[in-house]
């Protein structure tokens, strides 16, 4: 086989990520290169632009798709998380890398030692609805940026929100104030993984990819994403879903975080069944925020 071009974005999280990738190709005897590809997301991360208000998921992917489907590279990487949930047209996700930590975590302070009315900067809709159900004297203020510029933007006598994966992935975990429990604090849908995307039907391809792709964390996330994929797969509300062993843990807030949905579902274990479950869970969970 010849060399795998992977594209990814060029931050240094996407390339730390991308490289997991192209290591673990080398080590079933497989060369691959990185594609650095510049997106949207990218192009915007300095106006503090918050990300629903220019398309939500697939800001930070379509650009990374594209190099794949314009035959630049073979493979695209990215964070689960910024995939819309249904597959790009001429698309498929050939595997699902072995997940990192999914739990949300403050940076800068805990909860609580936050004093009454203090700033916490996160850009994320979903963290912002969860944060104020248990502190809604909180003074939430947007934060974009690479990992390092957000870093720098921790609010004086606040805190930021980031992903723990993002950190484990630079080796910056001594920067967490506080993991929040993500039982409670539900991360978003495939927080911790990273999908490898190559074209429909490219055998090769998705013959090696199969070689780096982790079952289990393929079986929970794909539960996952039927939960967003009910809802729109560029749903922008505060949405999140977790599958811990047996249970499908889910959120869904109001567009003014009036109305809440929170629920633990059991799960059979048949991939087809949870999935339909995870989807009738999305329903329900809709009409109860939709609810006049």
């Amino acid at each position: 086989m010849t060399t795998i071009r992977v594209a990814t974005r060029g931050s240094a999280q996407a390339r730390t990520q991308a490289q997991v990738v192209a290591d673990q190709l080398g080590a079933q005897g497989i060369e691959a290169e990185l594609v650095l590809i510049e997106t949207l997301g990218d192009r915007t991360q300095a106006g503090n632009v918050p990300l629903h208000t220019i398309g939500g998921q697939g800001v930070f992917t379509k650009e990374v798709q594209r190099a794949v489907l314009d035959g630049r590279a073979e493979i695209a990487v990215h964070s689960a998380k910024d995939l819309p949930s249904g597959d790009a047209p001429g698309l498929e996700i050939g595997a699902f890398v072995e997940r990192r930590s999914v739990a949300d975590v403050l940076i800068g302070s805990t909860l609580e030692r936050l004093a009454h009315g203090a700033p916490v900067a996160t850009g994320s809709v979903r963290r912002r609805a969860q944060l104020r159900r248990v502190r809604p004297d909180l003074e939430f203020r947007e934060l974009r940026g690479n990992i390092p510029t957000r870093l720098e933007r921790i609010p004086d006598g606040g805190a930021i929100v980031m992903a723990l994966a993002a950190l484990e992935v630079l080796g910056l975990t001594e920067r967490v104030a506080q993991l929040l429990d993500p039982v409670e604090f539900v991360p978003a849908v495939g927080q911790g993984c990273v999908a490898v995307e190559c074209r429909t039907g490219d055998a090769v391809t998705l013959d090696a990819l199969g070689m780096i792709d982790h079952a289990a964390t393929r079986r929970a996330v794909t539960i996952e994403r039927a939960f967003l994929a009910e809802l729109g797969a560029g749903c922008t509300m505060p949405v999140g879903a977790y599958v811990l062993g047996g249970t499908l843990h889910v959120f869904l807030a109001g567009d003014a975080d009036d109305r809440v949905f929170s629920e633990a579902v059991s799960l059979s274990g048949d991939l087809d069944d949870d999935v339909r479950v995870s989807r009738t869970t999305a329903r329900r969970a809709h009409d109860s925020v939709a609810a006049e």
